[in-house]
């Protein structure tokens, strides 16, 4: 690709190199050709990455890039000097923290601006500019020491305030292959996500038609009903969900190896299973005629224990603020999937053995069921 041999080249010749560097500090010193080259490759890869967010149902994101803060370098750094934070080291200008001896470069030696600039600036605005009572910056665990200086930089600088402010660090881990190593192709090259969706997708349908062909579960000798787009469109759920779930339940501080039939298995922890369960919710209360789109008031209902099954799926649901508040607290978001995970089986285990439709407890199980759903 165009950044791959553009980056190997940087790596092997000196003269490109220093081109680069040069192409650098034009574009953040508003050069209009230079803006103009960076803007083409900006609106390419924007149009990817949307198509990206589209295939995962991410809506509503606000885009502010390294170069939204680009203006503000300048005055910031300045802001910083005057406070006697900025050191002078081998020509660039550097910020020293008691998190690690090497600080944090806000101003490079010729002159340009690195991660360093941004992220400094970027912390700022949010802290000052926007007022943001917390910020979670997400990146791999390889990043966390600078993150740690970033932070330290903002309280130095006076921007942050904690408990009354924070800055939060979300490191994740490796997605491994079977062999234990970094995911990679056959070739050797990063993985792409789209590839994934795509073969998870394909995977997912096949697994579908396997099902019905054999003859498995509710689905035994009868057809889904689905027209042929309906089944793709049910493909991609399935499959997009697994990938997203089989991400997310995993420990993040941890890598993890990535399996597709572990990702796509209907009787495991995975997006399948909950998926399975939650169609299963909706043929009860659509059998039962009950309206799960009206925005029922649960304090106005009454919920009627009678069989232990009964109470274990109801006191699990009870868990469900006090998991939140938990993941909120550590930004842990894996303890969510194993709570839906517990949860979903407590409903297998009540749905199996308490009757719903047609019982005398009707309305208070299906209250159980809908609240299970939601």
């Amino acid at each position: 690709t165009f950044y791959k041999a553009a980056k190997k080249r940087f790596d092997e010749e000196p003269e490109f190199k220093k081109r680069s560097q040069e192409e650098v500090v034009a574009l953040q010193s508003g050069d209009e050709y230079a803006r103009k080259a960076w803007q083409i490759c900006c609106d390419i890869s924007r149009k990817s990455f949307e198509e990206v967010y589209r295939r995962l149902g991410i809506k509503g994101l606000k885009e502010q890039g390294e170069s939204f803060y680009n203006e503000m370098i300048g005055p910031v750094v300045e802001m910083l000097e005057k406070q006697g934070l900025v050191v002078e080291s081998n020509g660039a200008k550097c910020i020293f923290t008691d998190i690690d001896e090497v600080p944090m470069m806000v101003v490079k030696s010729d002159g340009g601006y690195g991660y360093d600039s941004t992220d400094v600036t970027a912390v700022w605005y949010r802290l000052t500019q926007l007022h943001a009572d917390e910020v979670v910056y997400i990146t791999d665990l390889g990043q966390e020491v600078h993150f740690k200086k970033l932070f330290e930089v903002a309280k130095m600088a006076g921007w942050h305030h904690p408990p009354q402010t924070k800055l939060d660090y979300l490191g994740f881990g490796v997605v491994c292959g079977e062999d234990g190593k970094k995911f990679k192709t056959r070739s050797g090259t990063t993985v792409k996500l789209t590839d994934l969706l795509d073969e998870a997708e394909d995977r997912a349908k096949k697994e579908l038609e396997s099902r019905l062909n054999a003859g498995e579960g509710e689905a035994a000798g009868r057809s889904t009903g689905l027209t042929e787009e309906e089944f793709d469109n049910a493909s991609k759920i399935i499959g997009v969900a697994s990938v997203r779930y089989f991400d997310l339940r995993q420990n993040r501080t941890t890598n993890y190896i990535f399996n597709f039939d572990k990702m796509l298995d209907p009787k495991g922890n995975t997006a399948v299973f909950l998926l399975y369960a939650y169609a299963r919710i909706c043929s009860i209360l659509r059998k039962a005629s009950f309206d799960y789109h009206s925005g029922l008031d649960f304090s106005t209902e009454e919920v009627t224990i009678t069989e232990e099954k009964e109470r274990a799926l109801a006191l699990e649901i009870l868990r469900f603020a006090e998991v939140m508040q938990a993941v909120l607290s550590d930004l842990q978001c894996h303890r969510l999937c194993e709570y839906m995970w517990d949860l979903t089986n407590k409903f297998t285990s009540f749905y199996t053995e308490c009757k719903v439709v047609g019982s005398e407890q009707e309305r208070s199980r299906l209250l159980l069921c809908e609240a299970t759903r939601r």
